[in-house]
């Protein structure tokens, strides 16, 4: 029987995060973090845009606006203290149709309202710094850049590990139970005994909750996010990140054009249900995680809800000229000898009983224990004040 004061399940980078949160807090703790994969920031954390989202998009008052607005900065000074490369490079929102300039406004109030920097951009000024990109009107976002989020969770583990942590690999937690004195984890190399523990269990978190006791109202859906990286094209492409003016049918923010630590540009992703929880290839299928899906009711009232833009999507993934199409709307001179396959990621998105999208963060607590139930973008951003709300809750504010 191994003994933790804390145990951390889940070794992305909401979990290095908290390890490091929770080791600050209580430094003499015996820390222990388990990540099933062989190393760490396998999925989400190594698998996303690699954008630091300033927080334009999200409700005043939300926790996404509140972490993600104190993230951006955090994530800027954890890399200045500890020597990693990131590019303030800004981002333009562009609108390519009359239609989607009140929608542009409105993001503009909202990023005003979060007290986000946030600037209206003319079609001339638009078309000057961006001759490549078409666009009617923009906003411009000075504080939205990039960064290599799996480059910044191995340095969390080293840290973490350098400070007397234990990061073990490859140990998956099967199941648990608590009771009155702490948590007892169910491991294939043995049973491990703490006295609280935090969950950042991503695509299981649904599951892990219901394996410590827990009636999680909500599952998590699957989405994979697919990108494609760009070819043929000049290093000055585009100077900034180009995003598309978000469409309100549709739940999540479109394809954009992303420029990429070391170099080149990706766009992406989409958005189409994955027939498996780390289904990263279109032919990943998992029956138990299908099984899953179809059995919550809040799955066929979210496709309901999301019929047309469902489809949309589909078609999309399974035709690349569909997908083209997309970019093409505010990059018309790339085609399609242009897009190379790049890796894609899996977003783990809590769905509600009745079909909704949890928007916002979301956290449920056990009676030793707090599990990170919906932490989808813009949670790597965000990763650092995520931590600090969990040590918040899990220790009472010591």
């Amino acid at each position: 029987m191994r003994t933790a004061d804390l145990v951390i399940v889940g070794g992305g980078i909401v979990g290095l995060a908290t390890a490091l949160a929770l080791q600050q807090r209580q430094p003499a703790a015996r820390i222990l973090l388990l990540e099933k994969e062989p190393s760490v920031a396998l999925h989400q954390t190594g698998r996303n845009s690699g954008v630091i989202h300033a927080g334009v998009y999200y409700p005043p008052g939300s926790l996404k606006a509140q972490f993600c607005r104190q993230g951006a900065q955090a994530t800027r000074a954890f890399c200045d203290a500890h020597g990693l490369a990131y590019e303030d490079c800004g981002k333009l929102i562009v609108a390519t149709d009359e239609s989607e300039l009140p929608r542009m406004e409105a993001l503009f109030q909202r990023a005003s309202a979060n007290g986000i920097p946030i600037e209206r951009v003319t079609q001339a000024q638009a078309r000057d710094w961006e001759p490549n990109i078409a666009a009617i009107g923009a906003l411009w976002s000075p504080t939205t850049g990039i960064v290599d989020y799996a480059a910044v969770a191995r340095k969390m583990a080293d840290l973490f590990t350098a400070r007397g942590g234990t990061l073990e690999t490859g140990t998956d937690v099967v199941s648990g139970q608590e009771t009155a004195q702490g948590i007892t984890l169910t491991t294939p190399t043995g049973p491990i005994q703490a006295a609280k523990a935090v969950f950042c269990a991503g695509l299981h978190a649904d599951r892990m909750a219901a394996t410590m006791g827990l009636e999680p109202d909500f599952r998590i859906i699957p989405f994979r996010g697919e990108y494609f990286r760009i070819l043929n094209q000049p290093a000055d492409l585009v100077r900034r990140l180009i995003y598309p003016v978000p469409d309100p049918e549709r739940p999540f923010l479109g394809v954009h054009l992303t420029r990429k630590m070391g170099g080149g540009f990706t766009v992406g992703p989409n958005a189409v249900l994955a027939l498996k929880r780390e289904g990263y290839a279109r032919s990943d299928l998992s029956p138990r995680d299908l099984a899953a899906a179809f059995a919550w009711p809040g799955f066929w009232r979210m496709l309901a809800r999301n019929a047309r833009p469902a489809m949309g999507e589909f078609a999309a993934s399974i035709s690349t000229g569909l997908y083209l199409k997309k970019v093409q709307r505010y990059a018309p001179h790339l085609t399609r000898a242009d897009l190379a396959p790049y890796r894609a990621g899996v977003r783990a998105q809590a769905v509600a009983r009745d079909g909704r999208l949890i928007d916002d963060f979301l956290f449920l607590d056990g009676r030793h224990s707090l599990h990170v139930c919906n932490a989808p973008s813009p949670a790597a951003t965000a990763a650092l004040p995520i931590a600090s709300h969990i040590a918040d809750r899990l220790l009472g504010g010591t």
